[in-house]
């Protein structure tokens, strides 16, 4: 199962992730208390352990936008969260995560599906009973930390992808990101 840790914005997050070494690392360029530049991307990406992929997550962005990311090597897959359809996915040339809301048909062509609180990044869970059964690989978020991700585990997603699971007073925690990524690694259910 692989992992993803979400929000990173100040140097000291890359440390920690380099240290954890989870499977992707994540940028918010959408609104959120955890949006940062495209410089700012550029440099945390610049100490980023060349093991870790780098997602930049966007909501309805200027296609350019993204472009413009993905050819200066910022980052290297792209997750979406809002009214994105086939046709902007299409124009993205590289893997990309589209967030889909329990009831929505599961139709795009997106390389895999991300499932989520209706509040991404507020730390709340949701019934993952509701995920729809899929052929598409999907990462799981939405309030995940290590009090319930054994749970997580067992809705067997493709990764686990975690953000304030892993904060302290809306910091990222060195300790709690060693500790998550051990536990998915370790395959503790």
């Amino acid at each position: 199962m692989k992992i993803k840790i979400c929000g990173l914005s100040r140097v000291c997050d890359i440390d920690y992730v380099n240290e954890a070494l989870p499977d992707y690392a994540g940028f918010v360029f959408a609104e959120s208390k955890r949006k940062i530049t495209e410089e700012k991307a550029f440099t945390l990406k610049q100490g980023l352990s060349s093991s870790i992929k780098s997602v930049g997550v966007f909501v309805n962005h200027d296609i350019s936008f993204i472009r413009n990311l993905l050819n200066r090597g910022i980052i290297d897959i792209v997750q979406l969260h809002g009214q994105e359809d086939e046709e902007y996915i299409s124009g993205i040339d590289a893997p990309v995560i589209k967030t889909v809301r329990i009831g929505e048909k599961l139709d795009y062509q997106a390389d895999y599906f991300l499932f989520d609180s209706i509040m991404p990044g507020s730390g709340k869970t949701f019934d993952w009973s509701l995920i729809p059964k899929t052929e598409k690989p999907f990462f799981l978020a939405g309030g995940i930390n290590i009090g319930n991700i054994a749970e997580a585990m067992k809705i067997n997603p493709y990764a686990i992808d975690i953000c304030s699971g892993v904060e302290t007073d809306g910091s990222k925690d060195r300790d709690k990101i060693l500790e998550i990524v051990r536990s998915v690694r370790s395959g503790s259910r």
